[in-house]
């Protein structure tokens, strides 16, 4: 038997019987879900690359006065006793961070 026959018969009489398998709609279905996916994924992915940089916040007051009197200190323009007079006139406890959002 020849290829053209071959195909021929083939195309004349599907093997399929009466027509496709039930589960032939759930393959394509799942197909274009992973299709959606897969290009839902790459388009995240692409748009995530691209973003600028965000800035950083600026600081709190409260942290630029304790940064400035960490400053001073490290300098050695305070004694310990100023350094923690000053300290806890900012409500500050020197060696703890208690920042909103820290661990």
């Amino acid at each position: 038997m020849d290829t053209v026959t071959a195909a021929t018969t083939l195309a004349a009489h599907p093997h399929w019987g009466q027509g496709p398998p039930a589960f032939a709609f759930l393959g394509a279905l799942m197909l274009c879900l992973l299709t959606l996916a897969l290009a839902g994924a790459l388009a995240f992915a692409l748009t995530r690359r691209h973003r600028p940089p965000r800035a950083p916040r600026p600081a709190s007051p409260e942290e630029e006065a304790r940064r400035t009197l960490a400053d001073r200190f490290a300098r050695g323009d305070l004694t310990v006793e100023e350094f923690m007079e000053r300290a806890s006139a900012l409500n500050w406890t020197p060696g703890t961070d208690e920042r909103p959002g820290r661990t």
